[in-house]
């Protein structure tokens, strides 16, 4: 396969390297491939100046020798259902889904979730090494499932078809650990390191379920684009309801959560604001972040009727070293 599969002696200097635009056409295609791309038992899969055209994702999908994957039921998977009814009891979730019909609607949709086994190795790495991550990717999931019931027609299918949400961030598996939990500003290198995880997974995800298209590996690529065209990686418009509902999903739980970069999370309030101006910057779906609004109600409107205050009151946490940059 064109030099895409070797051993893993590439490493990455701590040079600049920016995604170099090819005269090729064609939205995420005629572009460089920044760092490599490689699995858990550390077999490369696509390097580093690797152009990435619909060629090169053909071939790297048909390159899956193994052919489909088996897949497995998520929530019998370890210990994952006891984290699960663990973290729904902490606040803010615990507002969230109060509802025992509600949850308990979630909870069978999710237990017909069945993944394939790198997915469920890679959710056993991050709770080895990353617990935060490990935390966020169960949550995004419970989340988006929740959201998608009120706004996917279809949306049990939908669920199904993401391969149960926890691989929007498979591809933080190629970002070193030490730039993960990084504690202080990150280098611009270190952040193009970790704005590389959403091509990472897209293409372990074309290259797993042999399928450049499939909504599984749409949205581990996509989750971090905005309607506008102002995110990553592509700076495309995003216009994939599925996609839009991950989106906000995993920027409410990033403001929520702990993160290294911070020494506190966001409030509820103060991130719901930050969710909520976004939205009127139409970078995200509205009618999602009425959805997510809608769900902190006592009394669970409607979100075609749940009026979103515009107000700004909370206050970001301190010592919130995001988008801080130490010089390379």
């Amino acid at each position: 396969m064109r030099k895409s599969i070797l051993r893993l002696s590439i490493r990455v200097n701590g040079e600049k390297m920016r995604k170099k635009k090819l005269p090729e056409p064609g939205g995420p295609f005629g572009y460089v491939l920044q760092y490599p791309v490689y699995t858990l038992n550390h077999r490369v899969l696509c390097e580093p100046g690797m152009p990435i055209t619909e060629d090169f994702l053909a071939e790297l999908a048909h390159s899956n020798q193994q052919g489909r994957l088996e897949t497995y039921p998520l929530l019998n998977h370890g210990s994952l259902r006891e984290d699960l009814l663990g973290l729904i009891r902490k606040p803010p979730y615990q507002i969230v889904f109060d509802q025992q019909q509600s949850f308990g609607d979630i909870l069978d949709i999710m237990n017909d979730a069945h993944v394939i086994i790198p997915i469920l190795q890679a959710v056993d790495y991050f709770k080895r090494h990353d617990y935060d991550t490990y935390r966020h990717v169960l949550m995004v999931f419970l989340l988006s499932t929740l959201l998608a019931r009120d706004l996917v027609e279809n949306f049990q299918d939908m669920i199904r078809e993401a391969e149960a949400g926890p691989a929007h961030d498979l591809g933080k598996i190629c970002v070193p650990l030490n730039v993960l939990k990084k504690t202080t500003p990150l280098t611009r290198n270190e952040r193009h390191m970790v704005e590389h995880h959403t091509e990472a997974g897209y293409l372990l995800l074309c290259h797993y379920l042999q399928d450049v298209g499939a909504l599984t590996a749409r949205v581990a690529r996509d989750h971090h684009e905005r309607k506008d065209g102002s995110g990553y990686p592509h700076g495309i418009r995003i216009r994939d309801l599925m996609v839009e509902i991950v989106v906000v999903s995993d920027l409410y739980d990033a403001l929520i959560s702990p993160r290294p970069y911070r020494p506190v999370p966001y409030d509820n309030r103060a991130a719901l604001e930050v969710v909520t101006a976004m939205a009127e910057e139409k970078k995200i779906s509205w009618k999602v972040v009425q959805a997510l609004v809608a769900h902190h109600r006592r009394n669970r409107p409607d979100y075609h009727g749940c009026r979103v205050s515009l107000e700004k009151r909370g206050v970001p946490p301190p010592g919130n070293q995001y988008g801080v940059f130490e010089d390379d």
